[in-house]
C-alpha cells in the first residue's frame, strides 16, 4: 500500500522527453517529446530545482502559473505540466527557439522579409494583448523569449517576470531580469526606472532591440543600436521611434502595429494579409472566400514552405469539407502537396482527391482532369478502379465539349492502373461511341491520339480487334487532323500487326488516303506506306526474320509507367489542339460545333497572330525523312497545335456511322441524316472486322470532281502521257483543297436550287391547266 503512494509521478505522466533533445531556455531547459498515447510531437520546458536558486525557482512556479492561465493565438500554447518537489514540466505546442531557427534558416539562405514580418506582427500583437487587454507587462522581451511553431509563425514565451501594471495584489514582487542574468543590462532604456508616464513605455524600448537582434543577430552593446545595420528602410522609421531617447514619443504596440500596416509599410503584403484572411476564415462571406482562394494560387510560389505545409494546407481541406468551397481549392491545393513526402500526400490528401471525383460539379470535374498528372502516382489501383474511374467514364457522354476533351486525355494517365475489364472492354466501348458520333473533330482526333498512345497497355485480342479498325475509321473522317492521327496510328503502333494484316488490310486503307485533298495527310500516308512496304521486303528477302519483326504481335499489356514519355507527349499535344479548336473554330466542320451545343467563339483563326499560326504549322510538318517503323512512336504529332490552323477549312460534316463496322464510310452525300441512335452501339458492331474487298468502293472518301480512277487512265500511254495524267490528279485535289465549300454555304446553295425546282413545277402545272375561269378555286 505504501509502495503505491511512492511511485514516481514521472513515470505516469502523459508524455515522454524524447533523450538527447535538450536546448537551454533561460531558467528551463527544453526538450523534444511525443504523448504517449498517440506520439502527437510535442515541447517540454523542464526546471530542476536542485539545479537552480531560490529567485529562479520562484520564477519558474510563477511562469508555470502564468502559462496555465494565460491564452492568446501568439502566446504559447499550454498543453499539460507537472508540479513535483524536484522539478516541473511545462508541455506546450512543438516549437523550435527563435534564435535557433533564424540560425537554420541563414543556413539555407536566410529568412525572407514576408516570414519575418508576418512574425513580428505575431509579436507585438501579442505585446499588445498584454498591455492594453490585461495591463500585464512581459518585462522579459528579448530574442531569447520567441518561439517558432512547425508553421513558421512566431511565439510569444519566457513568462517568467510577467507581473501586472499596478504591482501584484498578494504584493509578492518578482525580481527584475537582470538580478538574475545580469547580461541582460544591455537591454535597458536610457531612462531611470522611475522617471514617471507609462511604465510599459520602457517595455516597448526592447521591443526595438528585439528588432535589432532579428535582422542583425546578437546585441554586442546599447549603443549598436544606433546603427541600423540590415533593416529594411520600410521599417527604419518605426524602429527609430521604438529606441527614440523620448521615453513619450514610443508609440503603444497597438499604434506601432497599425503604423507597419499602412500602405506600403513593412507588415503591408500578401503574406500578412494571407494569414490574417485566414484567421478569420471562419466569419467571411462565401464570395470572399472565393476569392481568396483564386488569389491565393498565385501568391503561394513566394510563401515559405511550412507555412504552406501547416497552415494553409489545412484551411484548404476544411474550407473543401465543410465550406462548400467547391473547385476553387483544387489549384491552391496541388501547389501545397508539392511540398509534402509521398506518405503526408496519401494521408491527408488522396481521401479528398477521391471524394472530390464523386462531385456533380463541373468546374471541380474538369479541374480535376485537367490536374491529374499532378497526383495520379499517387493513387492505388484499387481506388482508381473502384472509386475513380466509375466517376470518369460519365464525362465521356457529357454534353460539354470541354469536359470530354479532359476524360479522353484523363485516360493516358489512367490506363496504367486500370484493371481487365475497365481497360479492354468499358474504356473500348466508349471510345468507339466517341470516335463515330462525337460531332466535335477534335475528340474524334484525340480519341485516336489517345487510343494509339495506350495501346500498349491493351491486351493481345483486344489490339488485333481495335487497333486496325478504329484507325482504319480515322482515315475516313471529315477532320483532317483526324485523319492524319488514322495514318500515324498505324505507323506508332506497327509492331503490334502481322505482315498479313499489314498487306491485307492495313496498306489498302493508306493506299486510299493517298488522294487525300489535304497534302499533309497525304504526305504521312506515303511515309507510313513506305514503312510497312519495307516490313514486307525484308521478310521477303530474309524470312528467318519473321519471328523477330512480329515478336510483339502476341505480346501482352505492358506494365504501368513502361509509356511514359508517350503519356507526355499526348498531353502536350492535345492539349492546344481541342481547346483552340472549340475556341476559335465553331465552322471547322461545317458549323458542327455550334450545331452541336458546344461552346462556340465568333473569332476566326484568321485573327490568331500570324507568327504563332506559322510556327505550329511548322511544327504539324515534322521532317519525316528518313525515318523508320520503329521511330514513328516518338517522332509522330497526332494532335499538333498546328491543326488549329486546319480547322478553319470548311469541312462538311454529314456523316453517319454505328461503330468501327465494316460499314463505315464518312458520306458527304447523307446531309440531313441524324446521328445513329444509341441502341446501334453494341459491342460487336463497334469492333466488327473490316473486308477491305468490300469497302474498297464503298468506305474511301470520295474523289474530287474532275479527279479519275487509276483505272480510267490508259498505262500503256507514252510515259508523258502517264505524267501529265498523274500531274491532272493532285491538280485537281489542290484545286478541291482551296475550293471546298462550308456546310453552310452548301445548304444555302441546295435550297436556291430546290426552290427554282419547285418554281418550274409550279409553273408547268399552271401551263397544263390552262386560264382559269371567273370564280374557279385554286388549287396550287
Amino acid at each position: 500500500m505504501w509502495s503505491f503512494f511512492a511511485r514516481d509521478p514521472v513515470k505516469d505522466f502523459a508524455y515522454e522527453i524524447v533523450p538527447e533533445s535538450q536546448e537551454k531556455s533561460g531558467i528551463w531547459s527544453l526538450h523534444r517529446g511525443k504523448r504517449k498515447t498517440n506520439g502527437e510531437p510535442v515541447s517540454v520546458f523542464v526546471y530542476e530545482v536542485a539545479q537552480g536558486t531560490e529567485l529562479q525557482t520562484q520564477l519558474a512556479k510563477a511562469a508555470f502559473k502564468r502559462m496555465k492561465t494565460l491564452r492568446h493565438p501568439n502566446i504559447l500554447a499550454y498543453v499539460d505540466g507537472l508540479e513535483t518537489e524536484k522539478s516541473l514540466y511545462l508541455v506546450t505546442e512543438q516549437v523550435t527557439p527563435l534564435a535557433v531557427h533564424l540560425k537554420a534558416q541563414a543556413e539555407k539562405g536566410g529568412s525572407g522579409e514576408l516570414e519575418v514580418s508576418w512574425g513580428l506582427h505575431q509579436i507585438v500583437k501579442a505585446l499588445s494583448f498584454l498591455v492594453n487587454d490585461c495591463h500585464l507587462l512581459h518585462n522579459n522581451l528579448g530574442i531569447w523569449a520567441i518561439f517558432v511553431d512547425r508553421a513558421g509563425e512566431w511565439k510569444l514565451g519566457a513568462l517568467d517576470h510577467v507581473c501586472p501594471e499596478q504591482g501584484d495584489p498578494s504584493g509578492v514582487a518578482l525580481p527584475a531580469p537582470k538580478a538574475v542574468y545580469p547580461e541582460m543590462e544591455k537591454y535597458d532604456p536610457p531612462e531611470t526606472p522611475n522617471s514617471g508616464g507609462d511604465k510599459w513605455l520602457a517595455r516597448v524600448w526592447r521591443l526595438g532591440c528585439l528588432i535589432w537582434e532579428v535582422f542583425n543577430g546578437p546585441l554586442p552593446r546599447t549603443s549598436s543600436l544606433r546603427s541600423l545595420g540590415k533593416i529594411p528602410k520600410t521599417l527604419v522609421p518605426h524602429y527609430c521611434e521604438l529606441v527614440g531617447a523620448n521615453p513619450r514619443a514610443r508609440p503603444n504596440p497597438a499604434r506601432f502595429l497599425q503604423n507597419c500596416r499602412a500602405p506600403g509599410g513593412f507588415l503591408s503584403n500578401s503574406f500578412v494579409e494571407s494569414n490574417l484572411f485566414l484567421e478569420e476564415i471562419q466569419i467571411k462571406e462565401p464570395a470572399e472566400k472565393q476569392q481568396f482562394f483564386q488569389d491565393l494560387s498565385e501568391n503561394l510560389d513566394s510563401f515559405p514552405e511550412d507555412f504552406c505545409k501547416h497552415k494553409v494546407l489545412p484551411q484548404l481541406l476544411t474550407a473543401f469539407e465543410f465550406g462548400n468551397a467547391g473547385a476553387v481549392v483544387l489549384t491552391p491545393l496541388f501547389k501545397v502537396g508539392k511540398f509534402l513526402s509521398a506518405e503526408e500526400y496519401q494521408l491527408k490528401i488522396i481521401p479528398v482527391i477521391v471524394k472530390m471525383f464523386s462531385s456533380t460539379d463541373r468546374a471541380m470535374r474538369i479541374r480535376l482532369l485537367q490536374q491529374m498528372e499532378q497526383f495520379i502516382q499517387y493513387l492505388n489501383e484499387a481506388a482508381v478502379n473502384s472509386q475513380i474511374f466509375p466517376h470518369v467514364v460519365h464525362g465521356f457522354t457529357d454534353t460539354n465539349p470541354a469536359i470530354r476533351e479532359q476524360t479522353v486525355k484523363s485516360m493516358l494517365l489512367l490506363a496504367p492502373k486500370l484493371n481487365e475489364t475497365n481497360l479492354n472492354q468499358e474504356l473500348m466501348r466508349h471510345f468507339a461511341r466517341l470516335q463515330a458520333r462525337d460531332e466535335q473533330g477534335p475528340i474524334r482526333c484525340n480519341t485516336t491520339v489517345c487510343l494509339g498512345k495506350i495501346a500498349s497497355y491493351l491486351n493481345a485480342g483486344t489490339r488485333q480487334r481495335v487497333l486496325i479498325s478504329a484507325f482504319s475509321r480515322a482515315t475516313k473522317d471529315p477532320f483532317p487532323a483526324s485523319r492524319s492521327a488514322g495514318v500515324l496510328g498505324f505507323a506508332a503502333t506497327h509492331n503490334y500487326y502481322s505482315l498479313t494484316e499489314i498487306a491485307a488490310r492495313i496498306l489498302p486503307t493508306l493506299c486510299a488516303v493517298t488522294v487525300d485533298p489535304d497534302k499533309s495527310v497525304r504526305d504521312q500516308a506515303f511515309k507510313a506506306i513506305k514503312s510497312f512496304l519495307s516490313k514486307l521486303e525484308t521478310v521477303s528477302e530474309d524470312p528467318t526474320k519473321l519471328a523477330e519483326i512480329e515478336k510483339d504481335v502476341g505480346s501482352c499489356a505492358q506494365p504501368a509507367g513502361a509509356s511514359s514519355s508517350w503519356t507526355g507527349w499526348a498531353v502536350t499535344g492535345m492539349s492546344s489542339l481541342t481547346s483552340k479548336l472549340i475556341r476559335n473554330a465553331p465552322g471547322a466542320e461545317g458549323g458542327g460545333a455550334a450545331e452541336g451545343g458546344g461552346p462556340t467563339n465568333p473569332t476566326s483563326a484568321s485573327d490568331e497572330d500570324p507568327e504563332k499560326t506559322q510556327t505550329e504549322t511548322d511544327d504539324w510538318n515534322t521532317d519525316w525523312s528518313g525515318m523508320t517503323p520503329s521511330t514513328f512512336s516518338e517522332k509522330q504529332l497526332f494532335a499538333s497545335r498546328s491543326s488549329a490552323s486546319m480547322a478553319v477549312k470548311k469541312q462538311s460534316s454529314d456523316w453517319s456511322s454505328s461503330g468501327w463496322d465494316a460499314d463505315d464510310s464518312w458520306s458527304n452525300d447523307k446531309e440531313g441524316q441524324g446521328q445513329s441512335s444509341a441502341g446501334e452501339e453494341g459491342w460487336g458492331n463497334d469492333w466488327a472486322e473490316e473486308d477491305p474487298d468490300t469497302t474498297a468502293a464503298s468506305t474511301t472518301l470520295p474523289l474530287p470532281e474532275g479527279v479519275r480512277l487509276a483505272s480510267e487512265y490508259n498505262w500503256d500511254s507514252s510515259s508523258s502521257a502517264k505524267g501529265a495524267g498523274h500531274n491532272d490528279l493532285f491538280a485537281s485535289v489542290s484545286q478541291r483543297n482551296t475550293t471546298n465549300l462550308s456546310k453552310a454555304e452548301l445548304s444555302k446553295k441546295k435550297r436556291e436550287e430546290r426552290r427554282k425546282e419547285l418554281e418550274a413545277k409550279r409553273a408547268e402545272r399552271k401551263a397544263a391547266k390552262g386560264p382559269l375561269k371567273l370564280g374557279a378555286r385554286k388549287l396550287d
